[in-house]
């Protein structure tokens, strides 16, 4: 069965740091540029991060430009998020995403056509 596992979310404190992690198993993710999203309860999902599948190119919603990251590893079909300098507004439940165009890894990434998604970590930024 396909899957795509999201881990690394947790309790943090304002300023601090953490590394998700998005595992693909019987998933060739190397394939497809993979978005990251996050949804808060009764809020729509946010477009938060996404890699085109070469990794040459990445895409940040402007709240997270010069404070998360996004990276893949082919070789063990895993793409990161790492997020820095963390924000009580951060706190969300983070899930992966493949995503099936390259032109949607980008400011259209919040209308993205989805291969396949996890079920998503939670973070929450809290003193």
């Amino acid at each position: 069965q396909e899957q795509l596992v999201e881990s690394g979310g947790g309790l943090v404190q304002p300023g601090g740091s953490l590394r998700l992690s998005c595992t693909a198993s019987r998933f060739a993710l190397d394939y497809y540029p993979t978005g990251w999203f996050r949804k808060v309860p009764g809020k729509g999902r946010e477009a938060v991060s996404c890699i085109t599948e070469n990794g040459e190119k990445a895409y940040y919603v402007d709240s997270a430009k010069g404070r998360f990251t996004v990276s893949r590893d082919s070789a063990k079909n895993v793409v990161y998020l790492q997020m820095n300098n963390l924000e009580p507004n951060d706190t969300a439940v983070y899930y992966c995403a493949a995503v099936y165009y390259s032109y949607q890894c980008g400011e259209e990434l919040n209308k993205a056509t989805i291969r396949l998604e996890g079920q998503g970590t939670q973070v929450t930024v809290s003193p």
